[in-house]
């Protein structure tokens, strides 16, 4: 049985980062777990222009990450397009799959990449634990189904994804399989958070890999604990401390979407190797 090569991309431009961390605690959690042998290996995309060679890795989960995620001009965007590219093709054309988990900025660069809709910048940055709806088609994506509606999410943003062009997605066979909250009251479109790219490529706006000491941590920083404060309320964020651990909230959510999604992979991978033996 040959080794399982997971590659965690980082995205956030040599600032330290809570996500990243708990994206990387995940998936040593899984090469724990798991029976067969699982390397990881790290690669700093923005801040050192470093990207995995597509062929030798079969799981990539890519990062969330600050900044506009629109093209500012730098090498590593090109590279970013063409890994995306990449992975899309070769799922096209080979039996054994690579699989990919973009989480929020890179999110947003693949939806763009891809021309799916209008990704812009926010009135102001949204900080917090949101509900998250699944659309139709969210309802049956597998790595939500333990998941209720709502299910909750952190969503840490300057950026959102509205007016998806739906022949786009038609055309590619891609899904937006949840959305943000309806607010009758505020006269905005509800910006989707995730998609469903290809049968081996997801993305969520949110960040799925959020736990709450790494919450607790982010609100630290008076720029996020400002945002949720203005986007709540104080009565709010105050409770939104309070049912941090809730294990209905984020803790679910973190033990479901991203274990599953490397479960899936890893479960796919080795069912065509053994295959083509």
């Amino acid at each position: 049985m040959r080794d399982l090569r997971i590659a965690l991309l980082d995205m956030n431009n040599n600032q330290t980062n809570q996500g990243f961390k708990n994206i990387r605690e995940i998936s040593e959690a899984f090469q724990k777990q798991s029976e067969e042998n699982i390397s990881i290996e790290i690669f700093d995309v923005r801040y050192k222009n470093e990207f995995p060679d597509v062929e030798k890795f079969d799981i990539f989960i890519s990062s969330g990450g600050p900044g506009n995620p629109h093209r500012e001009g730098f090498e590593w965007e090109d590279k970013f397009a063409g890994f995306l590219d990449t992975v899309y093709e070769y799922n096209q054309q080979n039996e054994i799959k690579k699989f990919l988990f973009l989480v929020c900025h890179s999110f947003q660069l693949a939806s763009i990449h891809w021309d799916l809709g209008n990704i812009c910048k926010r009135k102001s940055y949204s900080f917090g634990v949101m509900p998250v709806h699944k659309t139709e088609e969210g309802e049956q994506e597998f790595l939500f189904k333990n998941l209720p509606e709502p299910f909750y999410a952190v969503d840490s943003r300057a950026y959102q994804f509205i007016e998806p062009n739906h022949e786009r997605f038609e055309e590619l066979g891609m899904k937006i399989v949840a959305i943000e909250k309806f607010r009758p009251h505020v006269n905005l479109e509800r910006a989707v958070m995730a998609i469903r790219f290809s049968d081996e490529i997801f993305g969520t706006q949110f960040h799925p890999e959020a736990n709450p000491e790494g919450m607790i941590e982010n609100l630290k920083d008076e720029k996020n604990k400002t945002a949720m404060i203005e986007n709540f309320g104080m009565e709010k964020y105050l409770e939104t401390i309070d049912r941090m651990d809730d294990e209905d909230k984020i803790m679910l959510t973190q033990s479901q979407i991203l274990p599953r999604f490397l479960r899936f992979a890893k479960k796919n991978i080795l069912k065509e190797i053994e295959a083509m033996a």
